[in-house]
């Protein structure tokens, strides 16, 4: 059953030199229980899809179009008090970086147990207990629920974040580059604790990254994001192995095989358009070495190809106007 549909969501940041069309027609549906990666280069609008989601843009942000179904209620026709009630209790978010989270001149425990407090109309002391289970679920051990952020390692700070997101029992968690900053051990580490509570809390996961290690460990599907829209989606295993997109098959190159030969990763050449201004049909044309007349001209429309493959390119004799 689908929790969440995003239908041709278009986000829109007003600034002095014009309008940056940061999410422009975005379109993805979300099963229960269901983890879904957004992939793509920095700029490309993946945060902006989650504040969207969760109606947490800055000032200057507008939705300017689209819809988000949260469980068939349209979310962009809930008042601020209606909005607020859905954040945290039923769709939270791990924010990029954990250190800038936390609020450092207050107790970790305190600043978790608010969102009981708020959400959940829970006592202090009561919200409190549900701290200690919470840090349990997260292996960080209940004695340090009074300590202060800078007193936690990087690891713990995530899994403290994390704590705070299911403080709830949210029924979607988005995690925004929930392993940013993190060496790679403690990474893994992240990682499969992600997996095991989203299976055993039932939850479904919208996963924003670059690092498509990421995805593999973490994702049944992955949706690949480029200049403010979709470009491709489908199963990851798909993603990786029968990818069609030149954006996608560039970003798999870029990644790293330890079993492969001793070489430089591929690079991709050229930088991700100004979206003020972006480019006419395909948006990926001025870095696609493949790029016809009609990809300069003509806007792809993201296809069905076959399974739960979707992908938006001319390349495909199939994506015909």
């Amino acid at each position: 059953m689908d929790i969440l549909k995003v239908r041709d969501l278009k986000t829109y940041f007003k600034i002095k030199a014009g309008t940056v069309k940061a999410v422009d027609g975005v379109s993805f549906t979300l099963k229960e229980g269901e983890s879904l990666g957004l992939v793509g280069e920095s700029g490309c609008g993946k945060t902006t899809i989650a504040l969207s989601i969760t109606q947490l843009l800055p000032p200057e942000g507008l939705i300017a179009g689209g819809e988000i179904y949260f469980e068939g209620t349209n979310l962009l026709k809930l008042n601020e008090e209606e909005i607020r009630a859905k954040r945290w209790k039923d769709i939270s978010i791990i924010f990029q970086g954990a250190m800038n989270a936390l609020n450092p001149v207050m107790r970790v425990g305190d600043q978790i147990s608010e969102a009981c407090v708020y959400h959940e109309g829970m006592s202090y002391d009561s919200a409190r207990k549900r701290v200690k289970e919470l840090f349990s679920l997260v292996e960080i051990d209940e004695s340090r629920i009074d300590d202060y952020p800078h007193e936690f390692s990087g690891g713990m700070k995530q899994r403290a974040v994390i704590a705070m997101a299911l403080a709830c029992g949210p029924k979607i968690v988005i995690g925004d580059e929930p392993t940013t900053a993190l060496d790679v051990m403690i990474q893994a580490q992240i990682l499969q604790l992600l997996n095991r509570l989203r299976k055993e809390m039932d939850m479904s996961m919208i996963i924003i990254t670059h690092d498509l290690s990421i995805l593999g460990e973490t994702c049944d599907k992955v949706a690949v994001v480029y200049a403010g829209k979709i470009v491709e989606i489908g199963e990851v295993e798909t993603i990786y192995e029968e990818h069609t997109h030149p954006y996608t098959e560039k970003l798999v190159k870029a990644f790293p095989n330890i079993f492969g030969k001793r070489e430089m990763t591929a690079s991709i050449p050229g930088m991700p358009p100004n979206l003020i201004n972006p480019p006419a049909g395909c948006r990926f044309h001025p870095r696609c070495e493949h790029a016809t007349e009609k990809c300069r001209l003509v806007e792809p429309k993201l296809k069905l190809i076959g399974g739960e493959h979707y992908v938006a390119c001319h390349l495909r004799g199939d994506n015909d106007e």
